[in-house]
């Protein structure tokens, strides 16, 4: 897919005396998947909430599939699924009510929630209370449900954060097949550099609120002589 799934022109975000978004400008491509890395407090977290429609910039643009997110958030709001880093879920209900009740609230019906059954990969758990699972057993349900709805743009902040490294091996390669199945376009933050290297098409490093630089993964590293996306990260990071 080529068309244009996100475009960002100009992005701020001020929270009273802090800046914590500084004009960034970036667009992705339908289909892609994009890593947007950094430190912590570069505002990579702010810069998603804004695509994901929960903050509103303080000045700029975002539009997804030509929707813009502040004007017709109605219609963009349909068209994605956000993982936050630190998602809850009803910890009340079962993780199979949960995931039943999320194919129901998206629209998606029984053929989404066979998705998230799968995705999960939490089998017999699925019949136990969500209060009673791990943090990586939480984090599962929550990756199966942001993409089970095979939304046309997954939002996802840390998707593997907290999980042992099989299932977050698992996780990344199911996140590449419903990107390659459905076109799925990503937009993901993580610090896991070797996740992103995995990952991303093209990943953007953010740093105290502007973007450093862009680029694929391997051509930034070909480009810094470094032998993996972590010392290009470090040496942005430290010559910022």
């Amino acid at each position: 897919m080529n068309s244009l799934a996100v475009e960002v022109k100009g992005l701020r975000k001020v929270f009273k005396d802090v800046v914590a978004v500084k004009d960034i400008s970036f667009t992705v491509n339908g289909g892609e998947v994009f890593g947007l890395v950094g430190p912590n407090g570069a505002g990579k977290t702010t810069t998603l909430r804004i695509l994901a429609t929960i903050l509103k910039p303080t000045s700029g643009s975002v539009r997804i599939f030509g929707k813009d997110v502040v004007k017709e958030t109605d219609a963009v709001r349909r068209m994605i699924s956000y993982l936050p880093e630190e998602a809850g879920a009803y910890k009340y209900l079962t993780g199979y009510e949960y995931l039943r009740l999320m194919s129901r609230v998206y629209g998606k019906g029984d053929e989404a929630l066979e998705d998230g059954i799968k995705l999960s990969g939490l089998g017999d758990a699925l019949n136990r209370y969500v209060s009673t699972y791990s943090k990586g057993m939480k984090r599962r349900l929550q990756v199966a449900r942001t993409l089970m709805v095979r939304p046309r743009l997954a939002i996802m902040d840390e998707p593997t954060s907290g999980l042992d490294v099989v299932h977050a091996v698992y996780l990344r390669d199911a996140i590449r097949e419903y990107v390659r199945r459905y076109g799925i376009t990503v937009i993901l933050s993580s610090h896991n550099m070797l996740e992103v290297e995995y990952l991303c098409d093209r990943v953007a490093l953010v740093n105290k609120g502007r973007i450093a630089l862009v680029g694929k993964p391997q051509d930034l590293m070909a480009e810094y002589g470094a032998k993996n996306l972590e010392e290009v990260f470090v040496r942005v990071v430290r010559n910022a």
